[in-house]
């Protein structure tokens, strides 16, 4: 089997980061001309029974939260998200040994990106999300064509998952997993597994299935990486830990400094639109305990190209309806139609500084919102990411 080079995910965690914030930071990379549509929902309708991508579960007894979703258009899961309980969960395709029965990722089932929606509108804390991703990894499986048109992509699934109080790392192999909590420094993610022996929840028996299923002898702690993978993007999960690493280590880490990872050319990271799993959409989010979260998406591809756009969870908060797909063939929602024309065309490097400029204006100017909100000078800051995609369209023009 080929595996596409396709996503990475961080976080950095205080002391390492201004203000004392948890900074989370996502690529998301899929298939060439997959539209990637960025949607908020609110007070989502609850039945008996809730229709992910391909299977039906029971939906959930409890409170559904409101989620800022960047998500693929074809399908109900998200890649990456944030919800109005400061919790954020990015995915990344992972490949195991465990290819048989429930590990058999042909099978349709839930998708890795139900599962961080599913994890998202379920969970108010990163441990409570974790465990609600895994109660439904247990019951269900994970499985099924992670591309709308190519039956042969599939997977199994990693998670990073984060709240201004830290971080879990979930890895998986069929309806197996081990978690890794994440109390400071930083962590990153790619297309493998890296949880080692430090496993601080895990599956039921997974020790004895392990032994069992001969990927581990039962001699000192288990590795799950050692026992389960069958390889990974070891080269670009390096990288990414060297960049988290050089970028934090004056203690200093912000929003900026993630965006610029993320932007990072030279080491895959980021990959162009003429790419064959260029990045589809972009996250940002700033994690605090004490003030005001704030999620950035692109909602277009190539985040080298594009420009972050805020957005906080209000009451009264509101997204775009161009960053929300038609259903229609292409599913080319305005803003990414806008975009992808602008990226075609040779003269767009004067376009992409007046975004730069923009974006650097909005970080410059959020804490100020932000003050002016909470002393009820304004209640601008719901509408934030609606007027920032409103911006960008008349440049387009």
């Amino acid at each position: 089997m080929y595996y596409p080079r396709s996503c990475d995910t961080f976080v950095v965690l205080p002391p390492l980061t201004k203000e004392n914030v948890v900074i989370f930071g996502k690529n998301s990379d899929r298939p060439q001309n997959e539209v990637q549509e960025v949607i908020l929902v609110k007070n989502r309708v609850r039945e008996s029974k809730l229709k992910c991508t391909y299977i039906t579960i029971d939906e959930s007894p409890n409170q559904i939260n409101d989620v800022m979703l960047s998500k693929p258009a074809w399908m109900w899961g998200a890649e990456m998200g944030a919800n109005n309980k400061n919790v954020v969960i990015g995915n990344e395709a992972v490949w195991t040994n465990n290819n048989e029965g429930d590990g058999d990722a042909r099978q349709k089932r839930l998708l890795g990106m139900d599962l961080v929606r599913l994890g998202l509108e379920r969970g108010n804390s990163a441990e409570e999300a974790l465990d609600i991703i895994t109660d439904l990894l247990e019951k269900y499986g994970q499985g099924g064509p992670c591309s709308e048109f190519d039956d042969s992509h599939f997977y199994h699934n990693s998670f990073l998952i984060a709240d201004p109080k830290g971080a879990w790392v979930l890895e998986t192999s069929g309806k197996l997993w081990a978690a890794e909590k994440i109390n400071q420094g930083y962590k990153n993610i790619s297309n493998g597994l890296t949880i080692k022996t430090k496993i601080d929840k895990h599956s039921e028996n997974l020790f004895d299935i392990a032994e069992k299923m001969n990927y581990w002898d039962g001699k000192g702690k288990l590795d799950f990486t050692s026992a389960f993978s069958s390889g990974g993007d070891e080269m670009r999960q390096a990288e990414g830990e060297r960049l988290l690493g050089a970028l934090s280590s004056e203690k200093t880490f912000d929003i900026k400094a993630m965006m610029n990872i993320l932007r990072h050319k030279d080491s895959c990271i980021c990959r162009g639109v003429d790419d064959t799993f260029p990045t589809q959409g972009s996250q940002v989010s700033s994690l605090s305990a004490s003030g005001v979260s704030v999620h950035w998406f692109t909602a277009t591809p190539d985040p080298s190209v594009s420009y972050f756009k805020p957005f906080i969870f209000t009451p009264n908060a509101i997204a775009s309806t161009y960053t929300v797909s038609p259903n229609e063939a292409k599913r080319e929602h305005y803003l990414y139609s806008l975009h992808l024309k602008y990226v075609s065309r040779t003269n767009n490097e004067e376009i992409t500084e007046i975004l730069k400029g923009v974006e650097d204006e909005c970080l410059q100017e959020i804490t100020s919102l932000i003050q002016k909100h909470v002393s009820g000078e304004t209640s601008e800051i719901g509408e934030l990411f609606k007027k920032c995609v409103e911006t960008e369209i008349k440049l387009y023009g």
